[in-house]
């Protein structure tokens, strides 16, 4: 697998710009024209609040919820289509409709909205994947992830009120399952010779300058002489003698 895997792209920048400006766009409409669309929310185990499993990750309730969103939803997104470029696109969309329905399915009746519940998605695949595929650098993404975001995890429980803990939940358990089942591009760690199966110390031409104890052994080479050989070339001259 090439070097390249791990690549800077517009999208990098794109993605989370995109995910945040609907947000806010979103809330400023609702501000503006004095509206309120939490009815497009997800509501449980009814047909019409089936739509909200498309549209509540882009209603929140105040500016508040709106921020607290804002900031978490843009990183984990930059993560997502920097280190996982190949697959981000389907795990962004895909998990999204599976985490609502999921929401759909074991929430409380009433309206669920904001965008925490793909926040969950991210966290969790970005952290789960990172463990799973044992690569160096996204060992440490999934460390980075749990040292901002760890303290997350206690609200898939629900321990306060006024909370979707269910949207968290599906969210997380969504990002749980896709980390499990998506296959992504990731390079190969780069080995040493002495690290791969078929290496034999015997013929390492490094030690083969040490004896059985470790002492330096000096070699010499022979230098075979070279002989100088010196041909002259005469040349009669043209000039007549005066």
């Amino acid at each position: 697998m090439g070097s390249d895997t791990f690549k800077f792209s517009n999208t990098v920048v794109l993605a989370p710009l995109v995910a945040a400006l609907s947000i806010w766009i979103v809330f400023w409409v609702e501000v503006q024209f004095g509206i309120n669309l939490n009815d497009y929310g997800v509501y449980p185990r009814r047909l019409s609040g089936l739509k909200g499993v498309l549209f509540s990750p882009f209603i929140h309730g105040s500016i508040k919820h709106l921020y607290n969103n804002t900031i978490p939803l843009a990183v984990l997104t930059a993560f997502l289509f920097y280190f996982y470029q190949s697959a981000a696109l389907r795990i962004l969309l895909f998990g999204t409709l599976v985490s609502g329905l999921l929401t759909w399915a074991i929430a409380r009746p009433s309206y669920h909205i904001g965008a925490s519940g793909v926040i969950y998605l991210l966290a969790s695949f970005i952290f789960f994947k990172g463990i799973f595929a044992k690569h160096y650098r996204l060992v440490a993404l999934s460390l980075i992830v749990v040292f901002i975001y760890g303290s997350m995890i206690w609200y898939i429980f629900p321990v306060k009120d006024g909370i979707s803990w269910e949207g968290h939940l599906a969210g997380f358990a969504t990002g749980l399952a896709l980390a499990l089942v998506t296959k992504v591009r990731i390079p190969e760690v780069r080995k040493y010779d002495w690290e791969r199966e078929d290496y034999k110390e015997e013929d390492d031409p490094f030690l083969k300058h040490f004896d059985e104890d470790g002492n330096f052994i000096e070699t010499t080479t022979e230098e075979s002489e070279q002989k100088i050989e010196i041909r002259y070339h005469y040349r009669e001259s043209d000039e007549e003698d005066s």
